[in-house]
């Protein structure tokens, strides 16, 4: 009877311990999810310039596959003919394209990306175009010189600034844009926040506004 009695009282502690360790283990495993979701929320964040281009990356293929609403309005201010549309994803403001010509020979574009309410890349096309050599009165010759810029942000602040500038003839044989190197440069996009803010001011206005 000792020998049952110490036998059983064995098995009791075995099996104590053992579901002890499952304990531990099933805790552990809890623990490595919840570690896991607290490193999703961190890489939903952007603080990197890696980080500011995977996210240009999405909202790009996002409007290439029409996956973003939108709206619009547009603006007459000081000869300034503009057109100012806004893209969402699940009410999420994504993007705003700012467009707009001017006396006829300028033209500008503005397209600000935005992740959590913030602007974290603008990349800014302005055109002047000319009547270049060449060409008949009824056929003229043109040429558009371009001023790109792509400004990468955080926390309201230019971070990297890159530009570059190249000429596109109606005649032909021009360089690809695209083989043509940016330059980093410094820049100051006080005004260009500015006037992002002053969209934001008006975005649920409906058809032709004067100024922004």
């Amino acid at each position: 009877m000792k020998i049952l009695f110490f036998t059983l009282n064995f098995l009791a502690i075995v099996s104590c311990k053992k579901e002890s360790t499952g304990n531990i283990q099933n805790n552990s495993g809890t623990d490595n999810a919840t570690i896991n979701k607290v490193s999703e929320k961190s890489n939903d964040t952007i603080t990197s310039i890696e980080d500011i281009k995977k996210e240009y990356a999405t909202v790009n293929n996002l409007l290439s596959a029409k996956q973003l609403d939108s709206t619009k309005f547009t603006y007459n201010c000081d000869e300034k003919e503009g057109e100012v549309i806004l893209y969402y994803e699940n009410k999420d403001l994504r993007m705003i394209k700012d467009s707009y010509a001017e006396h006829s020979h300028f033209s500008s574009s503005t397209k600000y990306y935005v992740k959590n309410n913030s602007v974290f890349f603008i990349f800014k096309e302005e055109t002047v175009w000319n009547f270049d050599e060449g060409g008949t009165p009824e056929k003229p010759e043109t040429k558009d010189d371009i001023n790109e810029k792509r400004i990468y942000v955080l926390n309201n602040k230019a971070i990297q600034c890159l530009e570059k500038n190249y000429t596109i003839r109606s005649k032909g044989n021009n360089r690809n844009p695209d083989s043509i190197p940016n330059k980093e440069t410094k820049c100051d996009i006080a005004e260009l926040m500015k006037n992002y803010n002053l969209i934001l001011k008006n975005k649920d206005r409906k058809g032709e506004i004067n100024c922004l």
